[in-house]
């Protein structure tokens, strides 16, 4: 296996007007891409198909659609499995500034046990309720990091080392659908991986696809953050420990 060997994985839910171009502009960079069919139409499947018989792609097909979190975990392993050490993990949407992904692979070459996560940069596209629920979640990641060392656990523009990741999937709740990046992200911190944060930029282009369901992903949410609060409280002598460790370092 090499020593760093990175790769995309781009979870697909019915994004047949993007996904193309998100690939193209990743295959551009130089990025083997992993992508997932997350239970797709007809339409959407057919396009997977084609970018599937180009060079350095792979597709992983499921069935049935079981949500983001479940398809990127499908991803991680598929990445894996194919040899690579890192998976920069790339919405289908278009939301992402994809020219960042060579300062992210630098990122992560030059500290590969870390996560490099994306810090969303907004513009005047952003809705105002998902601001505030960003918001609302940040405080509960601080709340059950018991730091501030985690300003977005949202933004699903990041790369994981694998092992890491893969470690924490296989031995943790991590949730499968919208829930999944805040849950990975901390759980991550609470066994002392180290994280870096890029700035970049976070696009709604107009007719954009989400499937962001408001109520049933705010549910989601919400539990997770309160199984994870729970977490915290076991965790909370070591995480403090952690902190004041940190501190008294010269």
């Amino acid at each position: 296996m090499a020593a760093h060997s990175l790769c995309a994985v781009i979870p697909v839910y019915n994004h047949a007007g993007t996904v193309g171009a998100v690939h193209a502009q990743l295959a551009a960079q130089g990025l083997p891409c992993v992508l997932v069919d997350d239970g797709s139409a007809p339409e959407c499947a057919a396009a997977l198909d084609a970018l599937a018989a180009l060079p350095g792609t792979h597709l992983v097909r499921r069935a049935v659609n079981g949500g983001k979190g479940a398809a990127v975990q499908d991803g991680l392993r598929a990445a894996a499995a194919l040899g690579h050490t890192h998976a920069l993990q790339v919405d289908a949407d278009g939301q992402h500034a994809l020219q960042d992904a060579a300062a992210f692979a630098d990122a992560s070459r030059a500290r590969p046990q870390a996560v490099i996560c994306g810090e969303p940069v907004y513009g005047d596209d952003v809705p105002r309720s998902r601001l505030y629920g960003r918001w609302l979640t940040r405080v509960w990641v601080w709340i059950n990091t018991l730091s501030l060392d985690i300003p977005d656990a949202m933004c699903g523009f990041r790369v994981y080392p694998l092992a890491r990741a893969l470690d924490v999937i296989d031995q943790t709740h991590v949730g499968r659908r919208m829930d999944f990046d805040i849950a990975i992200l901390v759980r991550l911190h609470w066994r002392g991986v180290a994280m870096a944060w890029l700035p970049t930029r976070v696009i709604y282009p107009e007719g954009g696809v989400s499937h962001f369901k408001g109520l049933r992903d705010n549910l989601l949410i919400s539990r997770m953050h309160a199984r994870l609060f729970f977490g915290m409280l076991a965790r909370s002598p070591a995480l403090l420990w952690r902190r004041l460790a940190r501190k008294s370092r010269p």
